[in-house]
C-alpha cells in the first residue's frame, strides 16, 4: 500500500461518463494529496473551466454528448486552459484513436484497464512539468517587465543627454528663449498630422513622433560655433558673416557625431544629427549645406525646416521684429515648393492656427 502524500493545492480534473471509473480515478488523486474535480459530462467539465483551473485533466475518449477528442481540441483553443496538459484514459486500443488523441493535444495516453501506479507515475510528470511551465510563464513576464522598466530608463537617459545640449544652445541669445521648445512642440503637431497623410503615412509612425519631438531641439546646436558678435549682431552680415552662420549645420551634424560615438545606441541622436545638418536644405535643391533637393532631404529635416521658419518669423531677432501673422502666413506660402516640401506645406496650412508661436 502506498503512502498518502500530504494534501496539496493541486487540483485534478477528471471527465468520464462512467460513475466508476470516477470514483478508482478520484480514490488514486486523492491518495496523492490532490483536490479531484470529476463530471460526468464534457459539456459540464468545459462550463466549470470557467472557474476551475486545474493542473491536469485525465479525459476519457468516448462520451454521449461531446468525445474526449472535441472537448481536448476545445479547451486547446482557449488562451485560458490550452496550457493544461490532458491525459487520455480510454478502453481503446486503436492506433487511430490514440493519434486524434495527441493531434487534439493530449501530452499522454493510458489504456483501460489502468494500473494505480502508472496513473500515478504519469500524474506526476505532467503536474510537474505544467508547474514548472507556469513558472518560467511567471518567470519570463517578470524579466520582460524588468527589461521594458530599464528600456524605458535609458530612453529617458538619452534624452536628458539630448535637452542638456539643446539647453546649451539655447543659452547662446536671449532673444530666442521659446524657440527651442516652441519648435520641439510645433515638430510633434505637424509630425503627427502627417500620419493621416496618405502620402507620409507609412513613414510617419508613433515612434517617429517621439524621437523628432527631442531631436528637434537640437536643430540649431551648431550655434555654439557661432560668435555671439555675428549671432546678435543687428546690422546686416557681411558674405564672410554669412558663410560663417551657415556653417553651423555642419559644424552642429559633427558635433552630434561626436557625442554619439562616446554613447550607447541611440535613436534621438541620428535623427538629432539629420535635422541639424539639413534643416536649412531647400526643396528645390537652393539651401545649403550640400544643396540637397526634393526628397533626397532627410523627411525629419523637412518638417523641422518649416517649423524653424515660421518660428522665426513670428518672433524678434537682433536684426527685426516679429511679423504679424498675416505676413508670416504669406512668405511661408510663397516658400511652398520653393523652400519647404510642398506635401508636407498642405497639411501645415490646415495645422498652422494649433502652433504655438510665443
Amino acid at each position: 500500500m502506498i503512502e498518502e502524500e500530504k494534501k496539496s493545492n493541486v487540483k485534478i480534473m477528471i471527465v468520464d461518463d462512467v460513475r466508476v471509473n470516477l470514483r478508482l480515478l478520484g480514490s488514486i488523486i486523492e491518495s496523492m494529496g490532490h483536490t479531484v474535480i470529476s463530471f460526468q459530462s464534457a459539456l459540464s467539465a468545459i462550463g466549470a473551466l470557467k472557474e476551475e483551473m486545474p493542473s491536469l485533466i485525465l479525459l476519457d475518449a468516448m462520451m454521449p454528448d461531446m468525445d474526449g477528442f472535441e472537448f481536448c481540441q476545445t479547451i486547446k483553443k482557449d488562451v485560458r486552459t490550452r496550457d493544461i496538459p490532458v491525459i487520455f484514459i480510454s478502453a481503446s486500443v486503436d492506433e487511430d484513436d490514440k493519434k486524434k488523441a495527441f493531434e487534439a493535444g493530449a501530452v499522454d495516453y493510458i489504456t483501460k484497464p489502468f494500473q494505480r501506479l502508472e496513473i500515478i507515475a504519469r500524474a506526476k510528470i505532467h503536474i510537474k512539468m505544467y508547474e514548472m511551465q507556469q513558472k518560467l510563464t511567471q518567470y519570463n513576464l517578470s524579466l520582460n517587465k524588468l527589461v521594458m522598466e530599464q528600456n524605458h530608463k535609458i530612453e529617458e537617459e538619452k534624452k536628458t543627454l539630448l535637452y542638456a545640449l539643446a539647453k546649451v544652445a539655447e543659452g547662446k541669445d536671449s532673444l530666442t528663449a521659446n524657440h527651442i521648445p516652441n519648435v520641439q512642440y510645433n515638430s510633434r503637431i505637424l509630425a503627427q498630422s502627417l500620419q493621416f497623410s496618405p502620402k507620409f503615412e507609412k513613414e510617419v509612425f508613433d515612434w517617429f513622433i517621439e524621437i523628432i519631438g527631442v531631436a528637434s531641439t537640437l536643430h540649431d546646436i551648431g550655434k555654439i560655433s557661432i560668435p555671439d558678435t555675428i549671432l546678435l549682431k543687428s546690422e546686416k552680415l557681411t558674405d564672410e558673416e554669412v558663410q560663417i552662420t551657415r556653417g553651423h549645420s555642419k559644424m552642429g551634424a559633427e558635433f552630434l557625431r561626436s557625442v554619439a560615438d562616446e554613447t550607447s545606441e541611440n535613436e534621438f541622436l541620428k535623427m538629432a544629427i539629420e535635422i541639424a545638418e539639413f534643416h536649412h536644405e531647400n526643396w528645390d535643391g537652393s539651401g545649403y549645406p550640400l544643396g540637397l533637393k526634393g526628397e533626397e532631404i532627410p523627411l525629419s529635416a523637412r518638417i523641422v525646416h518649416i517649423i524653424d521658419v515660421y518660428d522665426t518669423l513670428h518672433a524678434d531677432r537682433s536684426y527685426r521684429k516679429a511679423l504679424s501673422d498675416e505676413e508670416c502666413n504669406r512668405i511661408m506660402a510663397e516658400g511652398s515648393g520653393k523652400d519647404f516640401d510642398p506635401y508636407i506645406m498642405e497639411v501645415f496650412s490646415k495645422i498652422s492656427a494649433q502652433l504655438k508661436t510665443l
